[in-house]
């Protein structure tokens, strides 16, 4: 009896070690993202280890276009995408069951970290001259293409005669090089490095005339995820909070970070505009982008900016 006691027991013990275990077993989440500094928050967390002591395995999964974040997310090879809000607005009204879950970096306008930057030789002096122009954009409908097409309206330029084209970040120096371009729509950490080589030439500087703390980047998920990793969330909010106090306190090394994930020399990151972040979007910020989308006609309806944030 006392031998069959103690393997009870044993067996007992065994069983609460193992649900312990499981309890403590990090949580997967894959996140796709783009190659921007509006990343860096990310990029700090995971190469600081701020998600792995929370109890979150997180893996980076690069995507050329911030336009394919949506579907990546709905067919579940990433849990976690790094959309702009007008990509994640088009794709939630379009019929994904999408959420926001955090924000990321915003609108700064007392930082230069990107415009529209016309091929050395290109006459382009005002809005107006980009019509008949083929403009390079890093995702046809993400957010550098919808605010600049804002912009172009609000200075009486027809955007609808412009030729936009979709060219990923990295890529968009070569075409302006090779003349497969006359302008591009470009950001940090490749904006500094195309005016640095003369590769191009800054010719409207639109960020300064939108929003000061307009969100460009929300991470998303999602509903039926988010809904079953409320803590998963939490965890993730929090380590992406002390990345942004890290930043703050350490740009120097916050630029090694970037340099490591973005694969950018040095010297290309040394001049580039750091991001600020910000974690709280609020509703406001979505129904900006909800009524440039429905002025552009990118959207039908208005977007339900409570049903998209999640608490």
């Amino acid at each position: 009896m006392r031998r069959i006691l103690a393997s009870v027991v044993g067996a007992g013990w065994l069983a609460v070690a193992s649900t312990a275990t499981q309890a403590a077993a990090p949580v997967p989440i894959q996140i796709g993202y783009t190659n921007t500094t509006s990343c860096t928050g990310l990029f700090i967390a995971v190469d600081q280890g701020m998600f792995a002591k929370r109890g979150l395995d997180v893996r980076l999964l690069l995507l050329a276009l911030n336009s394919t974040i949506p579907s990546a997310l709905v067919g579940g090879s990433i849990q976690v995408g790094t959309a702009t809000p007008s990509v994640l607005l088009q794709a939630t009204t379009g019929g994904l069951d999408l959420v926001v879950i955090a924000g990321g970096a915003v609108n700064d306008v007392h930082k230069l970290f990107g415009g529209a930057v016309a091929r050395p030789g290109v006459a382009i002096s005002s809005a107006r001259d980009f019509e008949g122009k083929r403009v390079g954009v890093p995702g046809l409908g993400a957010f550098m293409h919808v605010l600049f097409r804002r912009w172009l309206v609000e200075h009486g330029a027809d955007d609808r005669k412009v030729n936009f084209v979709e060219v990923p970040l990295a890529q968009e120096r070569d075409l302006l090089r090779s003349g497969n371009v006359d302008a591009v729509i470009s950001g940090e950490p490749f904006f500094s490095r195309i005016i640095a080589s003369n590769s191009g030439v800054l010719v409207a500087p639109f960020f300064r005339e939108m929003p000061d703390g307009l969100f460009m980047l929300y991470f998303s998920a999602t509903r039926t995820w988010a809904k079953a990793n409320p803590g998963a969330i939490e965890a993730f909010r929090a380590a992406l909070e002390e990345a942004t106090a890290f930043l703050a306190a350490n740009p120097a090394t916050a630029r090694e970070i970037i340099g490591k994930y973005t694969h950018l020399p040095a010297d290309a990151i040394a001049s580039i505009a750091l991001p600020t972040l910000r974690l709280k979007v609020p509703a406001s910020d979505v129904r900006y982008w909800s009524d440039t989308l429905l002025a552009q006609g990118m959207i039908k309806l208005p977007t339900d900016a409570a049903g998209l944030l999640v608490d």
